[in-house]
């Protein structure tokens, strides 16, 4: 199986369409076709059901779809590093990140190496720590920003210099936007939103005896889709503050947790993992800033 013709899978798979992916991708409509059904006969699968005009993966199909996005991906990576490997000012670097306002820090640190290493390109992913250490571990990013101590055995790590705190988005009309601050009992009965990595962790141990009373009406891993819910008056939406639009003009408010609770972000990468040059420079680069 060979990594280009998995490239052309992936790309009939996103078009859903022979004619529109054979022209992406600059070959012949013929040629084409006989390439995924030469991967049809290695893998002894039928990976797609043919219309009159679309495509449309069988299980199969999704099964590899899946399975190719990583091993497309680990592929890229690999020929970078290794494009990159003498090159000091240039280099990709791919990083995993949580949601939170104090990535704009990592924004900033990759501002600053942008000017000295001009050709610097980088893809960022959004993730809970679940799924950035996944992706880490298995070779598919460079670094993650993550919401929770890093396990040291594993990982080294740069604390960031800002927490995150934690509160309630709700509708400026909500009973609750007139309290300064919200209290585990204040949620009795309200249908309550939070991403599942923040409310098994973070708003359990908050809430503490009280959190198996709480309701959780949905789970969301962007806060900005929750916050479109809690506008709409459908719950209440447990997140950081400065993550969503609470303006005046928003319809939202935000309230703070009581008892106050914060949130330390971790920049972390793999202990024996080998760094491009580019990315051993942003180690330093971030240590020197976030460490001093």
């Amino acid at each position: 199986m060979e990594i280009r013709t998995l490239r052309y899978f992936l790309a009939v798979a996103q078009e859903e369409n022979m004619t529109r992916a054979a022209a992406r991708l600059h070959l012949t409509q013929p040629t084409l076709s006989k390439a995924l059904k030469s991967l049809e006969a290695e893998l002894d699968a039928r990976l797609f059901v043919r219309h009159s005009f679309s495509i449309e993966l069988t299980d199969e199909g999704r099964l590899l779809r899946d399975r190719a996005r990583d091993l497309v991906g680990l592929a890229d990576k690999i020929e970078d590093e290794f494009r990159s490997i003498d090159d000091t000012l240039a280099g990709e670097l791919r990083l995993g990140m949580a949601e939170s306002y104090a990535i704009r820090l990592v924004a900033r640190e990759l501002r600053k190496l942008k000017k000295s290493c001009p050709g610097l390109r980088y893809h960022v992913t959004s993730g809970d720590t679940e799924q950035v250490t996944e992706r880490l571990d298995r070779g598919l990013l460079d670094f993650a920003v993550l919401c929770e101590r890093p396990d040291t055995r594993r990982y080294d790590w740069v604390q960031l210099p800002e927490r995150d705190l934690w509160g309630v988005v709700m509708r400026d009309g909500h009973p609750l936007a007139q309290r300064a601050a919200i209290s585990p009992s204040d949620l009795m009965g309200e249908p309550l939103f939070a991403s599942e990595q923040g409310w098994r962790g973070d708003i359990a141990q908050w809430a503490g005896d009280r959190f198996a009373e709480l309701r959780l009406e949905g789970t969301f891993r962007l806060a900005y889709n929750a916050s479109v819910f809690a506008r709409e008056g459908l719950g209440l939406l447990l997140t950081f503050d400065r993550l969503v639009d609470t303006s005046p003009e928003s319809g939202l408010v935000f309230r703070p947790l009581e008892p106050s609770t914060e949130v330390t972000l971790y920049l972390v990468w793999g202990k024996r993992q080998l760094m491009t040059p580019v990315a051993r420079r942003f180690v330093e680069q971030v240590r020197l800033s976030f460490e001093s």
